[in-house]
């Protein structure tokens, strides 16, 4: 039986690592698209049973991480919303809306952050989005879920 040879693509025979071809460095002219956002599944609101939100609202800025630290002693500013979390910041900045007037200013600004405890338990604040009272903005379609929100975090809501 006759044994063939193979050849690579540049006619070189195969077989070993003799020959090793270098590569061009790789372009830096335009840096890799972001990933896709990931499409959060539609939940069925009729079928599916709302989580209990807490939302907490400050004018001029958020509340102080260690506001939060003593269960039954949050900040006093609160208000329970029922939502799911296909919830998008734009459905939250409406209600909150009907809750604060400060709110429905034609130049307010919300900044939504949610709290959590960190792995030490100590609470942590992490700002997720920002919409205006009128007008839309990008951050508007963002969804809880989303944003990793867990059943349980809080919200904390600036109005500026």
């Amino acid at each position: 039986m006759e044994k063939k040879s193979s050849r690579d693509r540049d006619g070189e025979m195969g077989g070993g690592a003799a020959h090793a071809r270098t590569l061009p460095p790789p372009s830096r002219a335009h840096p890799p698209p972001p990933p896709p956002r990931p499409r959060i599944e539609p939940i069925d609101r009729e079928k599916t049973c709302p989580l209990l939100l807490r939302v907490f609202t400050k004018i001029g800025s958020h509340h102080k991480p260690e506001d939060f630290a003593v269960r039954g002693k949050e900040p006093k500013d609160e208000v329970q919303i029922y939502t799911w979390k296909d919830a998008t910041l734009r459905e939250l900045t409406d209600l909150v809306k009907e809750v604060a007037p400060e709110a429905r200013r034609r130049n307010a600004k919300l900044s939504f952050a949610f709290v959590y405890p960190d792995k030490h338990g100590r609470f942590v604040l992490r700002v997720v989005g920002m919409t205006h009272s009128s007008g839309r903005r990008p951050d508007d379609l963002k969804a809880l879920a989303e944003l990793n929100f867990q059943i349980g975090d809080y919200l904390d809501v600036a109005i500026m």
